[in-house]
């Protein structure tokens, strides 16, 4: 199986130039850096070859909050190591430009295709000393040229749903070898838990979700928009996919058989989708304003459509009801659910719906601690966040406490177990 893998990488490459070119020029891809994906000739190290490399992979946005307490973590233990992030998406390589301007031990760099050649010539390029893909980042030319150096591999907050697992076990002495390249996979639940253990993993430990400990840096909204926001009923649907924008609008019109000052902000998953919802509001004869970073918000819309990356927490910091995405629509069942831990560790109040299976145990604590509550329709969700604005939710540092110190529980228990990886002692010992 990894011959035929190979040989269709191999075939399959011009292609997937042609394909990137193309993103690159509809603008999802960086107008100049996309090459990093696709040509060896770019894969140009900045780094202190006497030093060791931490390398990390992470996919996207939310694997790449949850890494980044690893290694500030990490390097308050050793001054002598550098990192490298590599992603995949072009937002996530945004939200990195503004996280490392403080940062100098850490690169970043954009995650090559997965062929021979390429991943060779990557790890010779950066010879890391540990390597840690997160999430369920897996890419067998890669994993097989990282154990022929025979460096450390982990699989970091690892999740292999039932759906995943079973495409695994369609080839399982393929599947078994893959995942024997990894010296440890640190599974972000129970779940994942049991499906790697079924894939005879060399080392599982099981120690908590990584996303808990992603450290919530409270972000403000311009002081005249904050002013107009003060004058309104205003709540959030955040992340949402086709079909819950909708929702959201019927919410709103709920709602406002209430409060006529009501605002409701949007904030897509694909902001590439803002001006289809702004559709969906006239249609509804409702005033909406599609708002790009630093405009200001005009006070007689009543529906705002965020087109920007990396302002959740803005919103999340101010607006105190939220729904989060990803969970009403059936059809995305099997993959459903957004991560809500950033929203609870503000003091929001979260509703969802019932398809969270990414995040069900997530969710489920949320729910234990009454953080979270799951709704079924506009109706649910427009009574919720009425009763809410008739008696509003004071700060309670005791949920938020308690999400801190399980985040940094899990984090100090993976910082422990990547040291023993990469054998190193804390300076300050």
């Amino acid at each position: 199986m990894l011959s035929i893998y190979r040989i269709l990488t191999y075939l399959l490459y011009p292609l997937f130039i042609i394909l990137i070119y193309l993103r690159s020029i509809l603008k999802k891809e960086d107008q100049v850096r996309y090459r990093e994906k696709i040509f060896s000739s770019s894969f140009k190290s900045n780094r202190n070859n006497e030093k060791k490399l931490i390398w990390f992979h992470a996919a996207s946005i939310g694997e790449t909050l949850s890494i980044l307490p690893v290694i500030i973590e990490m390097n308050k233990l050793q001054k002598n190591i550098d990192f490298l992030i590599t992603t995949v998406t072009l937002s996530a390589a945004n939200l990195l430009k503004k996280k490392l301007d403080q940062c100098s031990f850490i690169s970043h760099r954009f995650f090559p295709l997965d062929t021979e050649d390429l991943s060779e010539k990557f790890l010779n390029v950066w010879n890391p000393s540990l390597v840690c893909f997160v999430d369920s980042e897996i890419w067998p030319n890669f994993l097989f040229k990282i154990k022929e150096k025979k460096i450390p591999l982990v699989l970091i907050n690892a999740r292999i749903t039932r759906k995943t697992f079973k495409k695994w076990n369609l080839f399982p002495n393929f599947a078994k070898k893959v995942f024997g390249n990894f010296d440890l996979c640190l599974p972000c639940s129970m779940d994942s838990n049991k499906n790697l253990e079924k894939l005879h993993v060399k080392k599982l430990s099981y120690i908590g979700n990584l996303k808990f400990s992603v450290k919530i840096q409270k972000e403000n909204i311009k002081e005249i928009n904050i002013r107009e926001l003060e004058k309104l009923k205003v709540w959030c649907a955040a992340s949402t996919h086709e079909g819950e924008e909708l929702i959201a609008i019927k919410t709103h019109l709920e709602i406002k058989k209430k409060y006529k000052n009501i605002l409701t902000i949007i904030i897509p998953r694909h902001i590439s989708r803002v001006f289809y919802i702004q559709n969906l509001t006239k249609k509804l004869n409702l005033k909406s304003q599609i708002l790009n970073r630093n405009d200001q918000i005009d006070g007689n819309k009543e529906i705002l459509i965020i087109n920007s990356f990396g302002v959740l927490f803005q919103y999340f910091n101010y607006c105190k009801n939220i729904f989060i995405g990803k969970s009403l629509i059936k059809k995305l069942r099997p993959i459903g659910g957004q991560n809500p831990i950033e929203a609870a560790k503000l003091n929001c109040n979260i509703f969802y719906g019932p398809y969270v299976y990414n995040f069900q145990e997530v969710y489920d604590y949320l729910k234990d601690n009454k953080i979270a509550k799951q709704i079924r329709d506009e109706y649910d969700l427009s009574k919720e966040i009425i009763q809410n604005f008739e008696s509003p939710k004071k700060k309670d540092f005791k949920n938020i406490n308690l999400l801190n110190k399980y985040g940094d529980t899990v984090l100090q228990k993976t910082v422990v177990e990547l040291k023993k990886l990469i054998n190193i002692e804390n300076e300050n010992i």
